[in-house]
């Protein structure tokens, strides 16, 4: 039986249902993009050492990526993680993620690179998947000139973010880059497959926070068509093979219609022979680790997400 949403958790939802949030599904992809720049993107975040928004020459034009590094004292490179923000593949910016990544970096002690990969639907699949993949071979590269291991990099995200994180490691085992081995994925509330028949869809169809309808209008931005749904590089669930990946820590939400799918993709790794560690937060909603601030056990389970990284980088 599903236990009951947080109710700080409840506090925060009926929040934003005060302040006439709608649904994602119920806007234009331009309207969508402005409230969850002013929602979501708030907060300054913790100091850094340095912030430094770059652009490397990306499949299509310029990636713009911003480096967040976190510790002025550091007399060593530090480990690497390569960011992907969520939205769908369809919202989210530098801006809007840059006090998550802040976060992140203040409580790993990683140099993050946030990447601003192309959005759909101007830019449908695969382009954000070739974004990815460029900016971590680019990390890689010239990880050295701000500090940065590049014998230890991870990629990480959340949701769509998340996605495009396991996509960038099962695309790094097929075309390999010499000097380049991934050493750690974090996948937050991942989305793993283009289908819609799991449990958790059918419990959590209207949410908090991303509903079943949200995500059938964040698949229609994406794709070119149906059949892109089935290709591996969008739907990493249906690879025939997982083994030989980098290892994983995959963190799931009780209420969010994406649970069971995260939670697949943890088990068919496991089986695979690859190490992960799946975090189930049964009281927790898509999307819960922005919510710190507010909800005590989103900051218990960053503070844990942390301790992941540091582990495995």
């Amino acid at each position: 039986m599903r236990e009951e949403l947080d109710p700080a958790v409840r506090d925060v939802v009926d929040r934003f249902d005060r302040e006439g949030v709608p649904e994602w599904h119920a806007m234009s992809v331009d309207c969508a993009r402005r409230v969850e720049d002013e929602v979501f993107g708030g907060g300054d975040g913790p100091a850094m050492d340095l912030v430094r928004d770059l652009a490397f020459d990306g499949p299509s034009g310029d990636v713009p990526v911003r480096i967040y590094r976190p510790d002025a004292d550091a007399d060593a490179p530090m480990p690497v993680l390569v960011y992907y923000h969520g939205g769908g593949w369809t919202l989210g910016n530098l801006d809007s993620i840059d006090g998550a990544c802040r976060e992140l970096a203040d409580r790993t002690g990683c140099l993050v690179v946030s990447v601003d990969y192309r959005l759909a639907p101007e830019h449908p699949f695969p382009a954000a998947v070739d974004d990815a993949y460029a900016a971590v071979r680019w990390v890689a590269a010239n990880a050295a000139s701000f500090g940065g291991d590049p014998e230890r990099v991870g990629v990480a995200g959340t949701s769509a973010g998340a996605n495009l994180a396991a996509v960038t490691a099962l695309r790094l085992r097929e075309e390999p880059v010499a000097d380049l081995e991934l050493a750690f994925q974090l996948l937050l509330y991942p989305i793993t497959d283009h289908a819609f028949d799991t449990d958790s869809y059918e419990e959590n169809a209207d949410g908090p926070l991303l509903t079943r309808a949200d995500m059938g209008w964040f698949w229609e931005q994406y794709l070119r068509s149906s059949v892109d749904g089935a290709n591996p590089y969008a739907s990493p669930l249906r690879a025939r093979d997982l083994s030989g990946l980098p290892s994983a820590c995959v963190v799931t939400a009780g209420h969010d219609p994406l649970r069971d799918e995260g939670a697949a993709y943890a088990e068919r790794l496991r089986e695979a022979g690859v190490g992960v560690v799946h975090d189930h937060y049964p009281t927790m909603c898509h999307g819960f680790l922005s919510l710190t601030d507010e909800v005590q056990r989103a900051e218990e389970a960053m503070a844990t997400v942390a301790d992941r990284v540091r582990e495995s980088l």
